[in-house]
């Protein structure tokens, strides 16, 4: 049985593993205790007919595999989300950081919370840094590590693995563990 860290980062490529692993540690915490509960915070958005699909997939699966699972959409708030819905006897599984990043640099929608968030993407990477730190319960954060490939051509693209590359950094500074995911299997890099 897998057992929670009091924070984890669980970073990898796509298709990875790294939901999967964060599933897994939620369904192990569940089973621990009756009076133990799970939250996911979903970050991604549904821009496009592919993305909607997709979200749709993973809600399906994340049914099966972990049935006692509440899910909580949240797209750019997350700081204080992760704050709210922390309890000593609630894992919260955020999945993805890197999503989440993007709709903070790259907003797709015109609104002034859009808007105010985009401005200072640090500060908001802050309170989230706070709130890992303050849980009062167990915390797993789902990213992307994409900076292990070739160098991206255009600015925006470079800014933004850039961006990621040292939110990695801060939020595996901030949490107990960290595992890399490759084909399927952990390393864990610290912890």
């Amino acid at each position: 049985m897998l057992s929670a860290a009091r924070s984890e980062l669980i970073l990898g490529g796509q298709k990875s593993g790294k939901s999967r692993r964060a599933e897994l540690l939620a369904r192990s915490w569940l089973a621990q205790s009756p009076a133990h509960q799970a939250v996911l915070i979903a970050t991604a958005q549904p821009w496009d007919a592919e993305m909607r699909e997709r979200i749709a997939r993973h809600q399906t699966d994340r049914a099966e595999r972990v049935p006692g699972m509440q899910t909580v959409e949240e797209p750019l708030a997350l700081g204080p989300t992760l704050a709210r819905h922390s309890q000593p006897q609630t894992l919260v599984v955020v999945d993805c950081l890197t999503l989440w990043l993007t709709n903070l640099l790259m907003p797709m929608e015109n609104s002034k919370q859009n808007e105010a968030l985009a401005h200072d993407p640090r500060a908001q990477v802050a309170m989230l840094l706070r709130a890992i730190e303050n849980a009062a319960g167990p915390v797993v954060l789902v990213g992307n590590e994409i900076g292990l490939g070739v160098i991206p051509l255009g600015r925006e693209t470079r800014a933004f693995v850039d961006a990621l590359g040292l939110m990695n950094q801060d939020v595996a500074q901030a949490c107990q563990r960290v595992t890399f995911m490759a084909a399927g299997l952990p390393l864990t890099l610290k912890g």
